[in-house]
Order: structure tokens, then sequence, then C-alpha cells
């Protein structure tokens, strides 16, 4: 089965004046709810097809959508600020808030008729997710948050869990805003994200970046916007749901202690540390990440059926 084959037609879910762009994977349609919610400008096939299909094996229904200002979902108009890392100080975001994408996940749900889900968030994903958590606890059932930062911090409070000389290379990712200088710009982030535990795939990565061409990697007017959308809601002590982060020891962009400290600061969160994992989800990972989320979600229903509540959430 082909990429294309493999997931539904695009489908669109509205929040107000934005639409956002969804499918769900074809197989798995009976199984339990999962989201996936992808990082920082980039689209939501990014996602491994092989690690949601492993996912689909484990029991989940799986749908991934795009966030405002990513992929085929509603782009908004320039703001003030066009350097991303620039915007990590602004007082407020020139756009919108945070508190606004966690409710276009919200949307998106309606959208699929889902009551609620398990949520898996992978870099800004992962940090959009533990605001969701926060936001709409009774729309989730567990959250996976993985090579993210605390979905709380904002301006140097982020900054301390970011390298700084893996920053400079983003900001030189600079390519023609065209389908090839999209496609040079995913094979340069793919080369950056790269784990040092595993061999560096240039084909696979070159023909990955072919398939979704996708221009919001190098956009740094819709990065912008969104690493500047900034959070005014309850810190992540409050998060009451099943909770479970994973970081790669080999992370180049953010540090093992923004998993650490997110981990510490959630009551009964779980941390998995993945030795050699870099700032992506390379191949071998896959089934384990699919397995720890299956694990999850059944402590989840174990724990509901304790307290009596209903497997609906």
């Amino acid at each position: 089965m082909s990429s294309t084959e493999a997931w539904t037609p695009v489908r669109w879910a509205e929040n107000g004046k934005i639409r956002l762009a969804y499918d769900r994977l074809a197989t798995g349609g009976d199984g339990e709810p999962l989201l996936l919610i992808t990082g920082l400008g980039a689209s939501r096939r990014w996602m491994p097809d092989g690690m949601c299909e492993r996912l689909a094996a484990q029991g989940f229904a799986v749908a991934r959508y795009d966030q405002r200002d990513a992929g085929e979902s509603t782009h908004l108009p320039p703001a003030a600020t066009r350097n991303p890392f620039a915007a990590l100080f602004g007082k407020r975001g020139d756009a919108y808030t945070a508190e606004d994408t966690a409710d276009d996940a919200i949307s998106v749900l309606d959208a699929l008729g889902w009551p609620s889900a398990h949520l898996f968030g992978q870099s800004l994903g992962g940090a959009v997710a533990q605001r969701i958590a926060l936001r709409h606890p009774d729309r989730v059932r567990t959250l996976t948050s993985m090579s993210a930062v605390p979905g709380d911090a904002a301006g140097l409070g982020t900054l301390r869990y970011l390298r700084m000389g893996t920053l400079a290379r983003f900001t030189r990712v600079k390519f023609p805003d065209t389908p090839e200088g999209a496609v040079e710009a995913g094979l340069a982030v793919a080369r950056i994200c790269a784990s040092p535990g595993y061999p560096f795939d240039e084909r696979k990565a070159r023909e990955t970046a072919e398939r979704i061409a996708d221009a919001g990697i190098h956009d740094p007017g819709a990065q912008s916007r969104q690493i500047g959308a900034q959070w005014s809601g309850p810190s992540i002590d409050s998060i009451t749901v099943p909770t479970l982060v994973l970081h790669g020891d080999g992370d180049p962009l953010i540090r093992l202690s923004a998993a650490r400290k997110t981990a510490a600061r959630i009551p009964g969160a779980r941390l998995i540390v993945l030795p050699g994992v870099g700032h992506e989800i390379p191949r071998p990972v896959w089934n384990e990440i699919a397995v720890q989320i299956r694990e999850l979600a059944d402590t989840s229903s174990e724990q509901r059926g304790r307290n009596g509540e209903t497997a609906g959430h």
C-alpha cells in the first residue's frame, strides 16, 4: 500500500476562521482514538507511516492533522516578528495564542466524532499536547509527549532547554520558495534532526522530502507565529491524565533536561529515555513507541475501570 492509499482523503475541521486539514489511517478504524500532533512548521505527513501502522496494530484508530500555519491548514498573514527564535521572547503572540492552538485540536476531534482521544505529540506537538491536556482534560485519555519542552515554558524559560548551536544551524536553512527548495530544506532539516545512534539514510530522507515537499519547515514567518503563540493557562503540574514522556538522549535540539523536568512536574508521569535517538522518530524505535503508548492506554483503562468511568471518557 502506498503512502497515499494508507490514509483517507484530506478532510477539514474548523475553529472559527481557521481550517484544519486532517486525515485518518485506513487501517485500525475500530481501535481507540489516537491523535498525532507534529512539530514546528511541519506537515502532518512527516509522522512516519510505518510508526502509524504499528500504532494501528496495537489497537488504535490513528488520525493526524496540520496545525495552523503548517501543511494544508490555514496560514495566517505575516506578523511583526519573522524570526522564530526572536519570537520566543515576545510578551505575547502576534497572531494567536497557545490556547488557540490547543482549541484547534479539539475542533479536529469534533470533526472526527471523537468525544476523547489519546494524544501523541512530537517536538512542538508535544508541548501542544500538554496544553490540550490542561485546557481540555475531559477530551484526553492519555498524553504522550516526545522531544518537547514543558508546555508552560516561555521566553528564557524555554531557552534553557534548547541547544544554541543547533538553533544556529536551523537559521541557516534557507532555500528558494519552490518545490525544489522545499525538498532541499526538508533534507537539510532531516540531517540536523538525525539520530546519532542510527545511520542516516540519505536516500530515504530525500524520498520522504520529495514526497512531502513541505514549505512550512523553512517558512520563518509561519514558524514565528507558531512558536510565538504563548501560553497563559495553568502550569503542567495540573495535568491529571496518564502521561508518558519520551526523549532521545542524542537529541541535538532539545536537551534531555526538558523531558526530565516535564516528567518530574506532571503527577505520575513516566519518563523513557531512548538511547541514540535524536530530534526525530527513527525506524528502530517505532515499535517500542507503539508498545509504550499501548501500555499507557491499558493503564488508563484500568484506572478508569477502578473509578467506575466509561470507556468513552
